[in-house]
């Protein structure tokens, strides 16, 4: 599960693919450049003009789970689960919580204004496995997005591939670090208002939304690294804990 890699080739393949693009309309006339430009510019405003179902931000409800992470050092996350949107990550994250698995892991992958990685009891980003055994495949929830505070499971590619490790993202508010034009225009307002990693939409399982303590993800987001991302100083999750919100 080498998060980092994995962006890399992603980055490395859409930078091809931009330099074949721009290439074949170079060399293209004119004419097909302005229908290239017309039809893309029609297309984004009919998205513009759609409206999304967003779920992130809908608060939690008094007698409903949520989950509350303990890290050593730094202070509590609580995080708003979405069961019903995201059915099976959410019921694996519970199952491992109550199962005390996440207890005294590590952040093993912290990088600034992107994300927060943990989970693995190996510590090295290769480990983990989810609450039945192995991996297990948890889609991709309608209206979850990659807004700052967003907590979804790493893959090595694939959903099917989810298993214990997750990441929150830590970027800062109105912090958007790719284009969100081709989104519904109250999506890209969320985006733009919230901040959040858009491009990673659509290839992990989001299943819950942090609802206080971005001080404390986006303070571990600016952790000392090495060069593979982990922190020199070593940050531990004490407890994942399931409760009742109780309104505070």
């Amino acid at each position: 599960m080498n998060f980092k890699k994995n962006f890399k080739k992603i980055t490395a393949l859409a930078a091809v693919m931009a330099m074949a693009l721009s290439m074949a309309v170079c060399g293209a006339d004119n004419a097909a450049d302005n229908t290239d430009t017309a039809a893309e510019s029609t297309s984004a405003a009919e998205n513009a003009a759609e409206t999304a179902e967003i779920l992130n931000f809908i608060p939690p409800e008094k007698g409903e789970k949520i989950a509350v992470m303990t890290v050593k050092d730094y202070g509590e996350i609580k995080i708003k689960l979405f069961p019903e949107a995201a059915s099976k990550g959410v019921e694996n994250f519970i199952g491992l919580a109550d199962m005390n698995y996440y207890d005294e892991l590590i952040f093993h992958r912290v990088i600034p204004h992107f994300m927060d990685q943990g989970g693995d009891p190996q510590g090295t980003g290769m480990g983990g496995q989810s609450m039945w055994g192995g991996s297990f495949d948890g889609g991709i929830p309608e209206g979850l997005y990659h807004f700052s505070g967003a907590i979804a499971y790493a893959n090595s590619g694939s959903t099917s591939t989810n298993g214990s490790q997750f990441y929150i993202v830590n970027t800062d508010e109105g912090e958007c670090v790719s284009d969100v034009s081709s989104y519904p225009q109250n999506v890209q307002d969320m985006y733009k208002e919230k901040g959040g990693v858009p491009y990673l939409d659509g290839g992990y399982t989001v299943f819950g939304q942090v609802f206080d303590g971005m001080d404390v993800v986006r303070k571990i987001g600016q952790v000392e690294t090495d060069d593979n991302d982990k922190p020199l100083t070593q940050v531990q999750i004490e407890t994942v804990r399931i409760v009742e919100y109780t309104g505070e």
